[in-house]
This record gives structure tokens, C-alpha cells and sequence, in this order.
């Protein structure tokens, strides 16, 4: 999943990327509001970490502006306001949850699971693709009842390709997944991860439309 990290706090900033990021998540950190919109704009995120007290303003105007253009990506207030009229107004403008610093990143992470269970931004989390059983909240994979162990980076792909299964994702939407800015992304790196997700698929379960991108399934 790729997670956005909207904290101007440095020290803290450093040690939520860290901490999420060692769960295999991709992590772009922004410090302030102008580039966490830029972000936004321009990128698909599982999931939004979100302080308040931002340089160049209030983190709940940038919600309530995220929330009027219709996304429904998930977000997590970070923030030292620990007043209730403060968790209220967060959870009124659209957070799906909040956590008052100083925080435990353990409950970070129960708390990002407990999110991404919801999938505010995909219709159902569990997808069935022939003898595929995908499970996008509990990250889990079965064929026939067997469980497939995958890679951090082969979840990543799949978990993209899930999203819409039957449809066509492009491969610069799965590099997108996979990599935070400023990663160096190698050419071949999607059709390595591909090659590896059909060896413990099933060559036939993900179509590659040449130039386009892949599907998993049948087209819709």
C-alpha cells in the first residue's frame, strides 16, 4: 500500500515513515499543506496520515477540501489536540480515525489494519478470481484453500491488480504502488514482479495487453 504522511514534525516525521515503511509499505513524507495537495493530485494512496498543525495551515481544511472532490482514500489524524470538540471535528470532516500524540506505533499499526479492513476505497475487500481467493484487508492469498506466501513486492502487484479485477491496469500505476518519490525505479521491475505472481498463480489468471498494461481475470 502507499501511504501518505502529511507531518511537519521532524523527529516524528522520521520515525512514523521508518516504522511504516518496514511494513512494506511505500511512504511519501510532505511537510506542509501546498505539497501534501500537490501529492494528492497527483497520486493514488491506500491511505493518508494526517497531522493537524501544519506551517502553511490546519490539516482539517485540507480534509474537508480532500472530502469535497469525492475521494474516499482513508485517513488517520496524527495530532497533540487531544480535546473530544477537536477528535469530533476531525471524525465530522471525514477521518476514519484518530490517534493523539504521543503515540505507540504498535497501535499505529492495529490502527492502519483496522482502517484498511473497512476499504473506504475499494467496493469489497475480499475478490475471487477463478480457484484465487484474494483477501486486500488481511493480505492474504489462497488457491483451493492453500495459503500462497508472497513477497512485499508481489503483494504490491497483486494488491493493485485486485483493486480492479477484469480491468486493465497500466504499469505505471503499479510502479506507483510500489515506489514513494524519489525511489529509482528499475524498467523491468513490474514485469519481474509479474512473472513471479503467474509462477505461483497460474500463468493464466494475469493477461498482459502488450502496451497497455495487465488484468487479472476475465475482461469486464
Amino acid at each position: 500500500m502507499r501511504v501518505l504522511l502529511v507531518e511537519d514534525d521532524a523527529t516524528l516525521g522520521e520515525a512514523v515513515r521508518d516504522h511504516v515503511a518496514s511494513g512494506d509499505h511505500a511512504v511519501d513524507w510532505m511537510k506542509t499543506i501546498d505539497t501534501a495537495t500537490s501529492a494528492l493530485e497527483t497520486t493514488s494512496y491506500g491511505l493518508v496520515l494526517l497531522d493537524l498543525r501544519l506551517p502553511d495551515g490546519s490539516g482539517i481544511a485540507l480534509l474537508k477540501e480532500f472530502r469535497s472532490r469525492g475521494v474516499t482514500t482513508p485517513v488517520i489524524i496524527l495530532t497533540a489536540h487531544d480535546q473530544i470538540s477537536d477528535r469530533i471535528e476531525g471524525l465530522n470532516s471525514g477521518a476514519d480515525d484518530y490517534l493523539v500524540k504521543p503515540f505507540n506505533l504498535g497501535e499505529l499499526t492495529a490502527r492502519m489494519l483496522a482502517v484498511s479492513r473497512r476499504y473506504s476505497g475499494r467496493p469489497v475487500s475480499l475478490v475471487r478470481v477463478g480457484d484465487i481467493e484474494i483477501d486486500a484487508a488481511a493480505r492474504r492469498v489462497t488457491i483451493s484453500g492453500d495459503t500462497i506466501d508472497l513477497s512485499s513486492r508481489e503483494w504490491a502487484v497483486l494488491d493493485a491488480l485486485s483493486a480492479r479485477p477484469g480491468a486493465v491496469v497500466s504499469k505505471a500505476q503499479i510502479e506507483e504502488a510500489l515506489y514513494a518519490f524519489g525511489s529509482e525505479i528499475e524498467s523491468n521491475t513490474v514485469e519481474v514482479y509479474v512473472s513471479r505472481l503467474r509462477k505461483k498463480l497460474g500463468r493464466d489468471h494475469i493477461a498482459t495487453l502488450r502496451g497497455i498494461g495487465y488484468r487479472l481475470g476475465r475482461e469486464q
